[in-house]
């Protein structure tokens, strides 16, 4: 019987194979194993698993994970990528470039040829290398909601600093971001963000400085017209929603005093914010959603138009586990399936509860989170009860403690209680409030979700850029390495020289002694048949010249293909570094001026040149350091604005910004330095290491090649500190 897991075909076999062929079945074996990875990352629902799968296994997606196999692709790998990649489409989908599909195609072909062959070891290599960086981007894609529990914590935080506040001034920086900046009685000046975004959605005080676009939003103009000057009143939740009701008092176009709400639903995937009026009829919303039928239920979904009345989503069905008294919670206990696990239990059954709360829950309770209900014994269901109990306790004595969670130096999760399940794998730190946890833990997520939606096109641009360097420069690595032995070429051209008198054309080879061997070994030489001897001979003579040239010219075209390989990766780290579209703007007209991209837009706007201002510090002594964000800024930093005696620092042999300590005609104190050095660590390849290597010297000697590349300068006369890279300093000294 044929083990069509296990196929083992012939290559010969395979190459008389349609490689429109090949694709189809390595389509479908790209996908299962794309299902595979989603299921062990722990995608339990049809319709998450569903959602996620299309987002790998589409065009763009498979052309975006084909960049990170590239390099490592055997000769006769790229064959056959390249086989399918050519293969001219009949049709290429919507949501698809030409160009991703044909590289999505090689892919599946490659896989297919593969699978084939039975190399499921090279598949699972390959497959590995694509999605080793893909479980950091799918706990960005799907993080874990704001759950009703810990929104509790944030709505009574909330009421405790803005209540009685006016709205000052309101800002739209994103599609779904909307920041009221607010006058409070007894915090002074605060800002609260609302942001309705589909895969993190919250609310929270913050102190991040967010870019506006130069044009408010439609919807942000609607909230300056009804809320500018309005006090809010209280903010109110939803009980066991994630449903958050703004209350304000504002003043009409007569002069009346009337009530609007602002409505956040910090629902994951259906968030939204909408405006009422005091009747609760919608004045606008951010996302409009059209009548249709809910494919859960069967029935008429929601509206949310203007002019149409408020609704509240659909509540789950689920109990209640702040209001039920030990008698009920021990009916539903006694209810639950014996082979139940205890966290997924409290999952299915109380509503406004995490994952990460019903794990911890069942892990005080039984010492393992992923218990069992007939393995705690009574003893055990009686602690796991007294623990639903200490978490009512927890909300209506209103004693939460904010809980950031971290892996590596990186959040991972939050919560409103103490967290003991992931022992020394994780830190757990309890933080200030809510607002500063939230601020903390979704700071880095939001401005990487920003910088992949908006230059998504340019990292793109580059890292294709950057790997077809690099291949090239491998070439000229080998092609270098062959003209080495150069010289050999010449000595068998005087051996066949020495020879003409024993020699005659339609010779294949010849046989003699080589005088240039220490032990003078007979040896054979290889002749063109079609060749006089002197041909011969002149034929090995020229080929030695072109060897030597081919050095010349390998070395130079080596040097620039490494420079331009550093200035592509440096331009990377620029676009992580950038803060907003307009630093983006600045990057993408760089990387126009060098002739990476081609030049868009009319005449007018081509001519429009785009600027951002560098990154400011104050050291702890008060002195000014700038950090650049791109290459341009660098440029102007260190070519243009510092001056002769200000202190320039950059990091040692990796990509980084260039930082400027203004010493304005004073010798700078060590404190500045290190604090400078530490900076420029930090905005650099090097921040996730213990030590990085930075060098400083003043400005006067630090110069830019002419023709160089934009941030690309050499330095002399320098010294080099070793410093830790600290994102917490960073914060401190931010000039906001």
């Amino acid at each position: 019987m044929t083990d069509y897991f296990h196929l083992n075909a012939q290559r010969e076999t395979l190459l008389n194979l349609s490689t429109l062929g090949l694709a189809h079945l390595g389509d479908s074996v790209f996908e299962v194993m794309v299902r595979s990875w989603l299921i062990l990352q722990g995608k339990a629902k049809a319709r998450d698993l569903h959602r996620a799968t299309i987002q790998y296994v589409a065009a763009p997606a498979q052309a975006r994970l084909l960049q990170r196999i590239l390099p490592i692709l055997t000769q006769e790998e790229e064959d056959i990528f390249r086989r399918g990649r050519n293969t001219a489409p009949h049709s290429v989908p919507k949501a698809a470039s030409r160009g991703d599909y044909q590289a999505a195609t090689g892919l599946e072909a490659l896989f297919g040829w593969l699978y084939l062959q039975g190399r499921t070891e090279r598949l699972n290599e390959l497959f590995e290398t694509m999605m080793a960086q893909e479980a950091q981007e799918t706990a960005r894609r799907f993080p874990m909601p704001l759950h009703a529990l810990c929104l509790s914590g944030v709505v009574y935080e909330l009421n405790t600093v803005l209540s009685g506040g006016k709205v000052d001034k309101i800002y739209q920086p994103g599609r779904d971001e909307v920041v009221l900046a607010l006058r409070t009685p007894a915090h002074g000046n605060v800002r609260l963000l609302l942001s309705a975004n589909p895969s993190q959605p919250r609310a929270h005080l913050t102190q991040l400085t967010l870019e506006n676009p130069d044009k408010p939003p439609m919807f942000c103009m609607l909230l300056r017209k009804h809320l500018s000057g309005a006090r809010l009143l209280e903010a109110e939740q939803v009980p066991l929603e994630r449903v958050i009701h703004l209350r304000f008092e504002a003043l009409n176009e007569l002069g009346d005093r009337v009530e609007r709400r602002l409505t956040l639903e910090a629902i994951t995937h259906k968030s939204n914010l909408l405006l009422l009026d005091g009747e609760g009829r919608i004045l606008d919303c951010i996302r409009r959603v059209d009548s249709g039928l809910d494919p859960r239920t069967g029935q008429l979904g929601r509206i949310l138009q203007p002019g149409m009345f408020y609704r509240l989503p659909p509540a789950q069905p689920k109990a209640d586990p702040i209001t039920l008294n030990r008698e009920e919670l021990e009916r539903l206990l006694a209810q639950a399936p014996e082979e139940s696990q205890a966290d997924r239990w409290l999952l299915d059954t109380f509503g406004g509860l995490s994952p990460l709360i019903c794990r911890e829950l069942a892990f005080r309770a039984g010492g393992e989170t992923d218990v069992r209900l007939h393995l705690l014994g009574e003893a055990g269901r009686s602690a796991l009860l007294d623990q639903v109990q200490r978490v009512q306790d927890i909300v209506k004595e209103k004693t939460y403690t904010p809980t950031l969670i971290s892996m590596d130096g990186r959040p991972k999760d939050f919560t409103f209680l103490p967290v003991g399940q992931y022992g020394s794998a994780a830190q757990v730190e309890e933080q200030p409030s809510f607002s500063q946890m939230l601020d903390a833990f979704y700071e880095q997520r939001e401005r990487l979700d920003r910088v992949k939606q908006k230059g998504q096109d340019l990292i793109r641009a580059v890292t294709n850029a950057r790997d077809r360097t690099r291949r090239k420069i491998a070439n000229q690595e080998k092609e270098l390495a062959a003209t080495l032995d150069r010289d050999r070429l010449r000595e068998l051209g005087d051996i066949i020289t020495s020879n003409f008198y024993q020699m005659e054309r339609g010779m294949a080879r010849l046989h003699t002694v080589d005088f240039y061997d220490p032990e003078g070994k007979e040896i054979d030489i290889r002749l063109d048949p079609l060749l006089t001897p002197q041909q011969n001979a002149a034929k090995y003579y020229k080929d030695y010249n072109k060897a030597k040239t081919a050095e010349e010219m390998l070395t130079i075209q080596l040097e620039k293909g490494r420079k331009e390989l550093e200035y592509l990766n440096s331009v990377l780290e620029s676009i992580s570094l950038a803060e907003g579209e307009r630093d983006l703007l600045e990057i993408r007209q760089e990387l126009t001026d060098t002739g990476y991209l081609r030049r868009q837009g009319k005449a007018r706007e081509r001519n429009k040149r785009l600027s951002s201002k560098p990154m400011e510090f104050r050291s702890s002594t008060g002195m000014r350091i700038s950090v650049g964000k791109n290459n341009t800024q660098n440029d102007l930093l260190t070519c243009k604005l510092a001056g002769k005696g200000d202190i320039w620092f950059h990091t040692q042999k990796i990509h980084g910004s260039h930082v400027i300590l203004w010493t304005e005609g004073a010798d700078p104190d060590l404190q500045s330095l290190n604090e400078a050095a530490s900076l420029a660590a930090w905005f650099s390849q090097g921040r996730d290491s213990g030590k990085v290597a930075v060098d400083y010297t003043p400005v006067r000697y630090v110069k830019k090649p002419g023709g160089a590349r934009p941030g690309m300068v050499i330095y002399t006369t320098y010294e080099t500190a070793q410093v830790a890279p600290d994102g917490d300093l960073a914060k401190k000294l931010r000039v906001k």
